[in-house]
């Protein structure tokens, strides 16, 4: 047997006969085009449902993410605070030993000064 060739014609006289008939056979077979409509909507009903439902999941989800940022926010904060401590305490360190550091010249060249000048009285006599 060889193959069938049909043409647009064919196609069209075809798609006219099945057009004319598909409400009788779908009453044959106790099928209605409404009830496939029905399961459609119903399930585009699920559907809008189950995307609300992921939609209130990611609110939830994106709080819970604003939480943990903010929580995160506030330990950079103290840590900031606790480095700021830090700082002022090297700083107070610093100041502390400038001027034992200053004192220390002071004594110094008073202690040279007076070095030299008992020299310099031994020396005369």
């Amino acid at each position: 047997m060889g193959a069938i060739v049909l043409t647009d014609e064919d196609l069209e006289k075809i798609g006219l006969y099945v057009k004319r008939h598909i409400g009788t056979w779908l009453e044959e077979e106790n099928l209605s085009v409404s009830v496939g409509m029905i399961t459609i909507s119903e399930r585009l009903i699920h559907i809008e449902e189950g995307l609300k439902a992921q939609g209130v999941l990611l609110e939830k989800l994106m709080n819970q993410i604003d939480k943990r940022f903010e929580q995160v926010d506030r330990r950079f904060e103290q840590v900031e605070k606790r480095f700021e401590q830090v700082d002022k305490r090297f700083q107070d360190t610093q100041h502390t030993m400038d001027t034992r550091f200053s004192q220390l010249q002071w004594v110094m060249g008073l202690g040279f000064t007076i070095l030299a000048a008992l020299m310099g009285i031994f020396n005369f006599f």
